[in-house]
């Protein structure tokens, strides 16, 4: 039998890939079903599919390729006060209400609060709608730990902003692991579905219902800070301004005249002109960005800064004198300085790297510095 023909590959690197992350796409290239694959600036190293790439389908869907947090994404929102409002005093009323009002794990049963009914369609199996309606209501409008965030941020003009990162919680990771256990493996790790077939249907039903609950999570959360930053500045969200996007997904896109499977684990959709939402690190810029839509990238971009030092590397080699010096500007609670380590902003690649790795991709709208971090533990 003739060994199958790699897909083609189109890179936008900040720096070269590491033998791993080499490794890895060319697994990728190689499986079946797989027509193209694009790399961001921001790759890096993750089980199955690294993060920081879009591959294209003909037939086939890769869980992996998705990831287990289904509909990750950001979601940015400007307010109508001047950053120059946040004082140190309302710094610290805003991170305590922030810490009440928004958990990073679960809410008690009491203090719930409802996903809409558009995010409610019971899920394909009995065992992932147990999870839906129970553990994940739980976890709505709760932000979660690792790199997931909630930032106070101020553009060029002073205007403070709100930016979310956060995810599908306990449902993106029960779809993934579900669907896994019912697709077939191809080689190297990787498992996949048949598009045409009941799991195939049953996936990307699940998933789109994840990555809906992930977009209406983050919609709560904002719902809920802006209730602090009225209390706290007398702030009001100004909703018309509004930048939503994702980056764990798979969608059926048409490309070069071909309807494909398109997957993103770590890569936003950059059409022509669509907005999205580019973090850096807790410490550096963050910028708001319009789409190229390149077509070599699957009109896709980078999802942030990505990282540089692995979580074990990072708190081995960070102190909490090096964090301090490196959010000098920034307002966070200094009592998780321990447990933050692995999210200094030197464990991220730079941010204005990637942007000038991928000037292709996308182009700058709005930059903004932060003003204040709010991360769970």
């Amino acid at each position: 039998m003739s060994k199958r023909a790699l897909a083609p590959i189109a890179c936008w690197l900040a720096a070269p890939m590491d033998r791993d992350v080499r490794e890895a796409i060319h697994r990728l290239r190689a499986a079946p079903g797989i027509v193209r694959v694009a790399v961001m600036p921001d790759v890096h190293l993750a089980a199955g599919v690294c993060i920081g790439v879009a591959a294209a389908s003909s037939s086939w869907i890769y869980p992996q390729a998705v990831g287990g947090d289904i509909g990750c994404g950001m979601l940015a929102v400007g307010t109508d006060v001047e950053a120059a409002a946040l004082d140190e005093a309302r710094a610290t009323r805003v991170l305590t209400g922030l810490a009440k009002a928004i958990p990073a794990r679960r809410r008690n049963r009491h203090e719930a609060i409802q996903p809409p009914d558009a995010t409610c369609a019971p899920l394909s199996h009995p065992r992932l709608d147990a999870i839906r309606r129970n553990e994940a209501a739980l976890k709505f409008a709760t932000l979660g730990s690792g790199n997931h965030f909630l930032e106070l941020q101020a553009d060029e003009e002073g205007r403070l902003w709100l930016m979310i990162h956060s995810g599908s919680r306990v449902l993106g990771p029960a779809v993934r692991d579900h669907y896994l256990e019912l697709a077939r493996p191809v080689g190297h790790g990787l498992f996949a579905i048949e598009v045409d077939s009941d799991p195939g249907a049953g996936y990307l039903h699940d998933a789109g219902c994840a990555r809906a609950w992930a977009d209406a999570s983050r919609r709560a959360i904002a719902r809920e800070a802006g209730r602090v930053l009225a209390d706290v500045l007398g702030a009001s969200l100004r909703w018309e301004s509004a930048i939503a996007t994702d980056h764990n997904h798979v969608a059926l896109e048409r490309h070069g005249g071909v309807d494909l499977w398109v997957h993103r684990k770590g890569a936003m959709r950059a059409r022509g002109g669509e907005q999205g939402v580019l973090p850096g690190s807790m410490g550096s810029l963050s910028y708001h960005v319009e789409g190229r839509g390149y077509p070599q990238a699957l009109c896709s971009s980078a999802h942030g800064a990505g990282r540089l030092l692995s979580r074990t590397a990072a708190r081995a080699k960070v102190t909490e004198r090096d964090l301090a010096r490196q959010m000098a500007d920034v307002w966070y609670n200094t009592r998780l300085a321990p447990r933050l380590l692995d999210e200094a902003p030197s464990a991220y690649k730079d941010i204005r790297a990637v942007l000038r790795a991928q000037r292709d991709l996308t182009k700058v709208i709005r930059t903004l510095r932060p003003v204040l971090n709010y991360k769970g533990v």
